[in-house]
């Protein structure tokens, strides 16, 4: 094998990148919704409407962390399917994107209703997990 050669990805490499693609997209669409049709997504998705109004008062330098999250982990799918070690980088930028705007909201804002434990738990395993494989397959020369 050449010199600068990358192994080549195994098959658990493929459906990995491509659950966290999926898995992200979810995200990016729930900001999405959140942004352009808030009324209607946060009353279909059961928010009364203190947490509409809380929502719509979301401070700007917040919604800038928030969409770091979102959208960091978006192209560290993107990287991590294009194989470029960049991917766990952008994993961790979404990672600080999503703690400052989830632990802001948990100990200062105080939103009018949260989010089950089980779905936040969910979210930042998601994250850490897709960050510490990226990591990994950087390390073994999978991702370039």
């Amino acid at each position: 094998m050449p010199l600068n050669a990358r192994p080549k990805a195994p098959t658990s490499f493929w459906v990995i990148a491509v659950l966290s693609l999926l898995w992200n997209l979810f995200g990016c669409y729930d900001y999405l919704m959140s942004k352009l049709s808030p009324a209607s997504y946060f009353a279909a998705n059961g928010m009364n409407a203190e947490s509409v109004a809380y929502m719509a008062a979301f401070p700007a330098w917040l919604t800038a962390f928030w969409a770091l999250g979102v959208w960091g982990s978006l192209l560290g799918s993107l990287l991590l399917l294009a194989r470029s070690r960049q991917a766990a980088p952008a994993f961790a930028l979404s990672l600080l994107g999503l703690a400052v705007s989830q632990l802001t909201q948990e100990f200062w804002l105080h939103p009018p209703q949260t989010a089950p434990v089980g779905l936040v738990l969910t979210i930042w395993s998601a994250l850490v997990f897709f960050l510490i494989y990226a990591r990994s397959m950087a390390a073994k020369g999978v991702l370039g």
